[in-house]
């Protein structure tokens, strides 16, 4: 799987998870070089809190086009610190 926003690779794998209908990237798998931690974070009732990225690519940027959950609960465990994407972000198999 491929993560794409204006013609680049942000992640690339073959051992995504799939959660809720999207593709949680494992960390090593991201290119840092296009993201940006964000101030924002939100709450899910089984999954914890999430934390965002901002997406910046040339002098474009795409707000919180990607979070992960550096502490997940237990039921969420498996995706502790992978990269899920939205907001425009590709994800292609």
């Amino acid at each position: 799987m491929r993560a794409l926003w204006k013609d680049k690779i942000l992640a690339e794998s073959d051992d995504t998870i799939i959660v809720e209908g999207n593709h949680y990237f494992p960390p090593e798998s991201v290119n840092s070089e296009f993201f940006r931690k964000s101030d924002t974070s939100t709450i899910c009732p089984w999954k914890g809190a999430a934390g965002y990225y901002d997406i910046i690519v040339g002098h474009f940027t795409n707000k919180d086009a990607a979070w992960y959950y550096a502490n997940p609960t237990s039921a969420a465990i498996q995706i502790k610190g992978y990269v899920a994407f939205w907001r425009g972000v590709k994800v292609v198999g």
